[in-house]
């Protein structure tokens, strides 16, 4: 294979990427920087197809993320809620009544005095007890981190479906290159055999 191409791998492993390590998708501005014959056409092709489906692969993995941060930054949010509530309370305040989830459709009563401490779901079926106060500040801290995920995962997205376009359109490229190559060879061939016939009919002597 010519040194030309082998230009697409180099490129592709010098690619700069976003801030979370995606790459930018190769732009095919000169289908001959990446494609020298039409027999490499076929292998360019699958090669960009291969950059789509992964590119692809990525964002449903986000799309999933995205769901299930949606998901947990109102529970975040509303523990937080009911947290610097509970701070709001001093010694002399009465016990509240309320009601409590023991599962999707079983509740319980409870009345809940002036406390200092509250018990965190921290998953895996793990609870800890924390004072308010630590409480509030790491609930604060999850939320943030969670709009940030998000935010990040929204921009991952938005630079996913760029890349996806711009490798859709590197594939239409190379593809119109090749039909065009085509139809040269083919032309070339009939002019070569329309020459070659007028020879033939040339009289003799």
């Amino acid at each position: 294979m010519s040194a030309q191409g082998k230009e697409p791998a180099a490129q592709k492993d010098a690619a700069p990427t976003n801030p979370r390590g995606i790459p930018f998708a190769p732009f095919v501005d000169k289908v001959e920087d990446y494609v020298s014959s039409r027999e490499e056409v076929e292998s360019t092709l699958r090669s960009f197809q291969e950059m789509i489906s992964k590119y692809q692969f990525m964002e449903l993995n986000l799309q999933r993320r995205v769901a299930g941060l949606k998901d947990k930054m109102p529970d975040i949010q509303k523990t937080l809620d009911t947290v610097r509530f509970l701070k709001t309370r001093t010694e002399e305040s009465d016990p509240i009544e309320t009601t409590f989830e023991l599962n999707d459709t079983l509740y319980a009563k409870a009345s809940i005095p002036p406390t200092d401490e509250v018990y965190l779901w921290l998953g895996a079926n793990v609870m800890l007890s924390y004072p308010i106060d630590e409480a509030q500040e790491l609930l604060t801290s999850k939320l943030a981190a969670a709009k940030q995920s998000n935010a990040n995962c929204e921009e991952d997205l938005d630079f996913l479906r760029e890349q996806i376009t711009t490798m859709e359109v590197a594939i239409a490229r190379v593809y119109n290159w090749d039909v065009v190559q085509k139809r040269k060879e083919k032309a070339d061939e009939e002019s070569k055999g329309k020459g070659t016939k007028d020879d033939n009919d040339q009289p003799n002597g």
